[in-house]
């Protein structure tokens, strides 16, 4: 049978919050949809450099394995491939220029509210890239947003994601490995030339240092999932069909792809930067333009099944709802289902 998954990063609220932002929330559709299911599992995630949703989704695409045992991330490679890249050889990250806040603690921003236009980047970009050049590394351009180094002496570097880290002290996030010190020494070399840039003197937010993460061999498997994205981050727009970057609920059920997955981004803003009205803002916007069209699917027989894989820091919750499980009327309609209960 077809399977259509929908992956909502951030859809389950953090436990402390889920009654009250619950009670507050209207979503009819989201509710038929979580209730009247024939499949509903709960899984913890432990604490780890790498959030649920990506690992669950290295494990869909094929790069990685089970995300409660094995969680990894090692995208670079799919993602270079995604921008019209094609790296035959080595072992390639992501690599994000960034500002960091100096306080306390050094500290790392949400990457999506930076702003930087191509032509800053790619200035940036051509300063930096004799560094790595000395140092016998690649350094590729992508987008505004998202680099590549090839490194293979650091393929050992335990590396996190930037969403995990971000808001956090960011310190306990840096690279570790046996290449941490050398990573540190030309992390420094390149906060250094990157002060006094003109890109930088011109800013008010400077670009001030840069992220890596997602590392894998170039050889690794080519996922072979089709996958859909909407509001999602630019690295991961890329692992989309470009026909399905930026998609909607019409497009998306539209392809004749045996089986679709998409990636609906639009809470994760909201609730890295604890903004709960505006969270629930965005989940009234996804009622309307996906549980809604996805349940009136799923009654005309449009879609045979529905999976929306949810998650939030610690856990990911997998829901299975069909055409047939619709009709189970004795059950109430209500949001529940969005307080994860992991000691149950």
């Amino acid at each position: 049978m077809a399977s259509t998954t929908l992956v909502i990063p951030f859809g389950l609220p953090p436990a402390e919050m889920a009654p009250d932002l619950v009670r507050a929330l209207q979503a009819p559709a989201l509710a038929t949809l979580l209730s009247r299911h024939s499949a509903h599992t709960v899984h913890a995630f432990e604490p780890a450099r790498l959030l649920p949703h990506e690992a669950w989704l290295a494990h869909a695409l094929g790069v990685a394995g089970e995300p409660g045992t094995q969680p990894a991330a090692p995208f670079a490679p799919a993602v270079m491939r995604g921008l019209g890249l094609a790296p035959d050889a080595g072992h390639w990250y992501l690599f994000h220029p960034v500002h960091l806040v100096v306080g306390t603690h050094l500290m790392m921003p949400d990457l999506r509210g930076l702003r930087i236009a191509a032509e800053e980047s790619r200035a940036l970009f051509e300063a930096a890239r004799p560094l790595f050049e000395e140092l016998g590394k690649t350094l590729v351009y992508g987008d505004a947003h998202t680099w590549f180094l090839r490194a293979d002496d650091w393929a050992g570097l335990a590396t996190a994601s930037p969403d995990a880290a971000s808001g956090d002290n960011l310190h306990p996030w840096l690279p570790e490995g046996a290449a941490a010190r050398d990573f540190r020494r030309l992390l420094n070399e390149v906060q250094m030339l990157w002060h006094a840039h003109p890109v930088n003197e011109a800013r008010k937010q400077p670009v001030n240092s840069f992220w890596i993460w997602a590392g894998g061999p170039a050889a690794q498997p080519r996922p072979d999932t089709p996958l859909a994205t909407s509001a999602a981050s630019a690295w991961l727009n890329a692992l989309a069909a470009p026909e399905l970057r930026d998609t909607t609920s019409v497009q998306w059920l539209a392809t004749k792809d045996a089986h679709r997955t998409a990636v609906l981004g639009h809470l994760a803003a909201s609730a890295m930067a604890e903004d709960w009205p505006t969270w629930l803002q965005a989940m009234r916007q996804l009622e309307d333009q996906w549980f809604a069209p996805l349940r009136g699917a799923l009654r005309s027989g449009g879609i045979g099944a529905l999976r929306l894989v949810l998650t939030n820091r610690h856990a990911w919750t997998e829901t299975t709802a069909t055409k047939m499980a619709l009709n189970k009327f004795w059950r109430p309609e209500n949001l529940n289902y969005l307080i994860t209960k992991l000691n149950s």
